[in-house]
């Protein structure tokens, strides 16, 4: 049974989140630039017998269009992060108040994974999302080159974002939800529960409620390398998904359900996994830095007491 946690004001989530969510795309960006190479590399394009791994993608990428091009679609992320991790952990402490229990107020470790998988999908529609698909073109589109002298389609993500809904609609910018809260619901309900469980067992053993750093950013490191391996083919075919204008009449589902069996039929069963390394590289640590970036910052922040000063009692009546 997980122990009954006091939850923070909101605003101390939000700073908090935020802060978090920056120092993680600041510090692991690059290596979703290459998971995304990866996912949308086409090999009987190139003519290649065998796709180029991370570090070799890493390597082009760098040659090619310098340091700077890993750090691509940036903007959309910044964009989206303080919103994205402020509604991720407003939200869990919101379900997690839901299925406490209503006299103890412990939450189990079910109810733990359904905050969990409720906090994703809420980001997913609200955020994360839209955020992707602007970012996942500025990421590509360095695979269709324009002519010489020509600039990109997308200048940045306020540019992407504009274009993107300016030519297909504001429903581009939804373009793979489903697969996209499915993601993120089996990563946060996995995230929380693991980390969760990790953090308690360690509180327990050393008998105190603060841990160090180093000891968050190892739970949150083990709960961040589990979720993609267990949804890496749905991450391959919603970048697919997003990567392109949609022509086809086709429900989302139809869609999906071809660019999958397209993938297993032309590249093999294997391609569904395309950029799970730099994918388990990216997400691993981007849960270690954003759980003890956030747990510092909510603590400290908790004990400045800005959010959560009490209104100061009304002067006694002189005698």
């Amino acid at each position: 049974m997980s122990q009954k946690k006091k939850s923070s004001n909101p605003a101390v989530n939000l700073i908090a989140g935020g802060t978090a969510g920056l120092f993680e795309a600041l510090c692991c960006h690059p290596l979703d630039t290459i998971k995304v190479r990866m996912q949308i590399y086409r090999r009987a394009a190139s003519g290649e017998i065998k796709p180029p791994g991370f570090i070799t993608t890493g390597k082009t990428i760098y040659t090619q269009e310098g340091f700077i091009a890993l750090y691509k679609g940036l903007g959309a992320v910044v964009i989206g992060i303080i919103p994205k991790m402020a509604i991720r952990f407003s939200s869990y402490e919101f379900y997690r108040t839901l299925v406490a229990d209503k006299q103890t107020g412990i939450v189990s470790t079910g109810n733990t994974f359904l905050a969990g998988v409720g906090a994703g999908i809420t980001e997913a529609v609200l955020v994360v999302n839209p955020m992707e698909v602007v970012k996942i073109r500025l990421q590509a589109q360095h695979l269709n080159p324009t002519a010489p002298g020509v600039a990109p389609k997308y200048k940045n993500a306020v540019h992407a974002c504009y274009t993107i809904v300016k030519e297909e609609g504001i429903s581009a910018l939804y373009r793979g939800v489903s697969l996209t809260a499915a993601r993120q619901a089996t990563n946060q309900g996995a995230n929380f529960t693991i980390y969760s469980k990790l953090k308690e067992y360690l509180q327990d053993y050393h008998g105190t409620e603060v841990l160090p750093s180093w000891e968050t950013s190892c739970i949150g490191l083990i709960s961040g390398a589990i979720g993609p391996f267990s949804n890496a083919p749905l991450d391959t075919i919603k970048t697919r998904l997003q990567k392109d204008s949609c022509t086809s009449k086709d429900s989302g589902w139809t869609r999906i359900a071809k660019i999958g069996a397209q993938l297993v039929k032309e590249e093999g069963f294997r391609a569904l996994y395309k950029g799970i390394t730099p994918r388990v590289m990216r997400v691993a640590p981007g849960q270690a830095v954003t759980f003890t970036v956030y747990e510092f910052a909510r603590r400290h922040l908790d004990n400045l007491g800005i959010f959560n000063r009490k209104k100061a009692d009304p002067p006694k009546p002189l005698k």
